[in-house]
């Protein structure tokens, strides 16, 4: 009985814990964000960084939300690689945190989009995504469309 009951929980806590990211605060971020710049340039994409932590409920909230719209998942997935930096009281990332701008002026969560250099194209203060309690579908979509690599090739808008 108690394994059947231990199995149950393990299963239901893989199956809740999908929809939720983990902002890992033993993770460097610096090493996360160079990893993520050799990956960007291997596959021609960007890199979109979510700053926040486990303790935001608006960095939940837009997790759930992003992945549960197949749009936004096919864009982030064909145009970005992603990666969580960690804002805590366990660990504010402070070599990120001045690589990034100092995003967290922004409140959290903030989104930075960098193209495949590390360069910083764009800083996203995500208050402006929102809609009542939670995100805007058309606003998500414009902004991440946006930051694409198409989106700023100048051949895009070449006759």
């Amino acid at each position: 009985m108690k394994k059947g009951l231990l199995c149950t929980l393990f299963i239901a806590a893989l199956c809740f814990g999908q929809a939720e990211e983990k902002y890992d605060p033993s993770i460097d971020a610096m090493s996360a964000i160079k990893s993520a710049i050799s990956l960007a340039k291997k596959s021609n994409k960007y890199i979109f960084i979510k700053v926040g932590g486990n303790w935001c409920g608006w960095c939940k909230l837009y997790a759930k939300f992003a992945e549960a719209n197949e749009e936004i998942m096919k864009v982030m997935n064909d145009n970005y690689v992603e990666v969580l930096v960690n804002w805590s009281m366990e660990n504010k990332n402070p070599k990120a945190m001045a690589y990034l701008g100092y995003p967290q002026r922004f409140g959290f969560p903030v989104f930075v989009v960098l193209d495949e250099n590390g360069e910083i194209l764009h800083t996203q203060n995500s208050a402006f995504l929102e809609e009542g309690k939670g995100y805007n579908l058309d606003k998500v979509l414009q902004f991440i469309n946006g930051w694409t690599p198409k989106a700023l090739d100048p051949i895009t808008y070449q006759n």
